[in-house]
């Protein structure tokens, strides 16, 4: 079911979740494909030097940039492809 984090609680939720651990977003990509990400907000996880320094883009409501743990680089999803999450109720 594609889109079931798709609204505006549920996005506030994950990123919040986010901001203090790793969490799998698997979604569909633009290609159709399906894609399995293990990303994180939370800035002990992230390389210091990875760190976003404020750019002035503007966000769009529509995608979630975060940082990709096995990639080593940022990267974003579209809230309405995301069809499921997972995550370790610990934090860790």
């Amino acid at each position: 079911m594609i889109g079931v984090i798709n609204t505006p609680k549920c996005q506030k939720w994950l990123q919040k979740m986010l901001q203090t651990q790793k969490i799998e977003v698997f979604f569909v990509k633009k290609d159709g494909t399906e894609r399995k990400m293990l990303c994180t907000l939370a800035e002990s996880k992230i390389p210091k030097e990875k760190m976003p320094k404020n750019s002035g883009k503007s966000k769009s409501d529509d995608v979630l940039a975060v940082f990709d743990l096995e990639k080593d680089a940022w990267r974003s999803f579209r809230w309405d492809s995301v069809t499921k999450i997972e995550f370790n109720l610990e934090g860790k």
